[in-house]
């Protein structure tokens, strides 16, 4: 059979080309390249508010998920379309890179075209690239737990933000994980919003400390849901809003209802199902630009854990090492703790 011819599509007062339009993309239900670049135009309001003016990582699969794949972090200066937009960012190295910054639909069906599959923007918009505007709580089942057990977690993180007075943005990861995302003024440094993280997990965990762990250590979790505050670390992305996710059922990362959250799961939600349900019922996540709220009192309760003897936690493994972390060696090899 003939290959498909390439294709070009008018998005957003751009053209944006389709080569290899019938190139398998998702070679276990047959998804082709045309069928995530149609997808993601049919979510598009949606994941453009996921999106808009941030950088972003694109996560991409030239020849398909079973082949080889790569993090693209640096958009380069030549042979891309001029109108893209990009945003520079500063790596915990200091290092920095030019990251594509959507400013609209065309941008995504561009990085669609280029392979990507799964977008990954950091929670940061291109005016203010060292200051995060958007808290994410990642709640990481462990070995032992599922989503039921994510899901009764999210519910502590619901109870806890409606006593700040603020509100939660749910989504599935698209695997056994959920994602809650809060506005935030950009106001505060990542070390900042980071620690914000780290408090309000730890009030989390008091909650249900049997079933839930700030623990970064995988042998001190045990059976318990794990909040990884490291995810407000700086270079530390999620997969978005209505992205797809790089497995054989090509899930996406849902976003739904806080009455939705106890009643679906994640295989309801992928590159087939979600579009209708798009057209249907639009972006459970439609609101959540209205209000950024004030970090200060997240802040504070940074300040009661410090008075309490609890200060910071371990960074990731390939983040340089910050002003008053704690060392970064597992319990077990720790050779003081061993005496």
């Amino acid at each position: 059979m003939p290959k498909a011819a390439a294709e070009e599509h008018q998005i957003a007062g751009h053209t944006v080309r389709l080569s290899s339009p019938d190139k398998v993309v998702f070679p276990g239900r047959g998804f082709t390249k045309r069928d995530v670049f149609d997808y993601y135009l049919a979510v598009g309001d949606g994941i453009l508010r996921a999106l808009r003016d941030r950088p972003t990582t694109l996560q991409r699969f030239p020849d398909g998920i079973e082949g080889e794949a790569f993090y693209q972090k640096r958009i380069p200066a030549r042979g891309v379309p001029e109108w893209v937009r990009t945003a520079q960012i500063k790596f915990p190295s200091m290092r920095t890179a030019d990251e594509l910054s959507p400013a609209d639909l065309a941008h995504v069906a561009w990085a669609a075209q280029m392979g990507t599959v799964v977008f990954h923007p950091w929670p940061v918009r291109a005016a203010a690239p060292d200051e995060p505007d958007e808290l994410r709580i990642d709640l990481d089942p462990q070995p032992g737990t599922g989503f039921a057990d994510v899901v009764a977690t999210a519910g502590v993180v619901r109870e806890v933000l409606g006593e700040l007075g603020w509100t939660g943005y749910p989504k599935t990861s698209g695997g056994r994980g959920v994602h809650i995302y809060v506005r935030i003024a950009p106001r505060w440094s990542f070390v900042d919003v980071r620690r914000a993280a780290i408090a309000l997990a730890r009030e989390v965990e008091r909650r249900n400390p049997s079933g839930i762990t700030t623990a970064w250590w995988k042998e001190e979790r045990g059976e318990r849901v794990f909040l990884d505050y490291n995810q407000m670390a700086r270079d530390r992305t999620i997969a978005c809003a209505y992205s797809l996710r790089a497995n054989a059922r090509a899930t996406v990362s849902a976003p739904v209802t806080w009455d939705e959250l106890t009643s679906v799961e994640p295989d309801d939600f992928d590159l087939r199902s979600m579009p209708p349900r798009f057209a249907a019922a639009g972006d459970p996540h439609a609101g959540i630009d209205d209000v950024a709220h004030d970090l200060t009192p997240l802040l504070e309760w940074v300040e009661r854990d410090e008075k309490a003897g609890l200060g910071d936690l371990p960074y990731p493994p390939d983040h340089p090492k910050m002003p008053g972390e704690p060392k970064r060696v597992q319990p077990s090899k720790d050779r003081d703790l061993k005496g």
